[in-house]
């Protein structure tokens, strides 16, 4: 049993010692948790920005590749958004395995 003198050191040491677990076991792993989901946002959005340009540039060789006409022009928008679709279930198709 402590004394009563004792009391009050180990009632500071026992609040610090919370203060260092506390920060310890929730403050930095919260702090690289979040680096890494701001890391992981910037990655998904460069890569979301890259396949909505990939789908322009690939609509605009597809709509090129038509003979010139109002006709063709909007066949060509609709033969590119099949492809889009068809691209998209493939990636979801392998993602899903």
């Amino acid at each position: 049993m402590a004394a009563a003198g004792e009391i009050p050191e180990l009632v500071g040491e026992f609040v610090d010692m919370a203060k260092q677990y506390v920060r310890e076991q929730t403050l930095e792993p919260a702090k690289k948790l979040g680096r890494l989901a701001g890391l992981s946002m910037a990655g998904a959005l460069i890569f979301v920005l890259a396949a909505v340009f990939l789908a322009v540039a690939g609509m605009r060789a597809i709509v090129d590749l038509m003979p010139h006409g109002a006709i063709w022009s909007g066949f060509g928008y609709v033969l590119s958004s099949l492809a889009l679709l068809a691209v998209t279930g493939l990636v979801m198709w392998r993602a899903a395995r």
